[in-house]
């Protein structure tokens, strides 16, 4: 009776939810959303496709499922992280009181609203150089069902670090807003940027690929692109994450100069 009921533990296991959408994420990173079956399913499970079912209605909850499960599984790696920084200051700083805690927070904490904010974005990124299929996905999301599980945990997550810089309420939709856009938007499209040189080229690196492109944007006419020559040098060397990076720096500090009191003692604009 003892091995039926660990090969009857081992075969729920296979067959959970939870299983199902790891191998719907091995699929779609190995051979796409086209490559993402009932019929592929059922083979790298081993099961058939009626099992699949009674978990997984039809492909479009198993996309959302899979969409949800990384996207889940990168905001808990940067809310962990930032917890354990926060454990590890606690056990090194001396005791201090709660006022003077909350007003150094800010701009001393390496936890602060705006290194959330990065790290956040930088999960998302690395989430979609990871998983190709995901920029498409997520895009789906936002526009489809923004009631989904999808947008709400991405909207709160930055959401709440636009509320903790001190952003007034009546900024936080259209501030959040702009970041969201942004990370999905730029994370998506150096995503799809690295997948199209995979496919275009796949024995050039990124070095020689920036520099076709660079020698490319040269040859331009000068009349017409002066602008797009003169920054040929800088796109061949840029580094995309620092990028990335320099990209939420501009976002935040445009929310910042508009929304909260400066240090010459201004006060932000009326709520809307």
């Amino acid at each position: 009776m003892a091995p039926r009921t660990r090969r009857s533990q081992r075969r729920t296991e296979a067959l959970s939810r939870e299983r199902i959408v790891e191998a719907a994420v091995e699929l779609l990173d190995t051979a796409g959303e086209g490559g993402l079956t009932f019929r592929a399913l059922t083979e790298r499970l081993a099961t058939g496709p009626g099992a699949i079912y009674w978990h997984v209605a039809n492909k479009e909850e198993l996309l959302d499922a899979a969409t949800d499960g990384v996207v889940a599984a990168a905001l808990a790696a940067e809310r962990a992280g930032s917890a354990g920084r926060a454990e590890r200051a606690d056990r090194t700083q001396p005791a201090e009181s709660a006022e003077s805690v909350q007003s150094a927070e800010s701009a001393q904490s390496p936890d602060s609203p705006q290194d959330k904010i990065r790290a956040i974005a930088f999960g998302l990124f690395g989430a979609m150089e990871d998983h190709p299929w995901l920029p498409t996905q997520l895009a789906l999301q936002l526009s489809r069902s923004p009631w989904g599980a999808v947008t709400p945990q991405i909207f709160e997550s930055i959401g709440r670090q636009v509320r903790a810089l001190g952003v007034p309420e009546g900024h936080w939709f259209t501030a959040t807003s702009a970041l969201v856009h942004y990370i999905l938007g730029a994370a998506g499209q150096n995503a799809a940027n690295n997948a199209a040189a995979r496919t275009l080229a796949p024995d050039v690196d990124r070095a020689e690929f920036l520099d076709t492109a660079s020698k490319a944007w040269k040859e331009l006419d000068p009349d017409d692109y002066s602008f797009t020559r003169a920054v040929a040098a800088q796109m061949r060397e840029h580094d995309d994450r620092e990028q990335f990076l320099a990209g939420i720096d501009l976002v935040l500090t445009g929310i910042t100069a508009l929304h909260l009191p400066s240090e010459r003692g201004g006060t932000p604009p009326p709520a809307t």
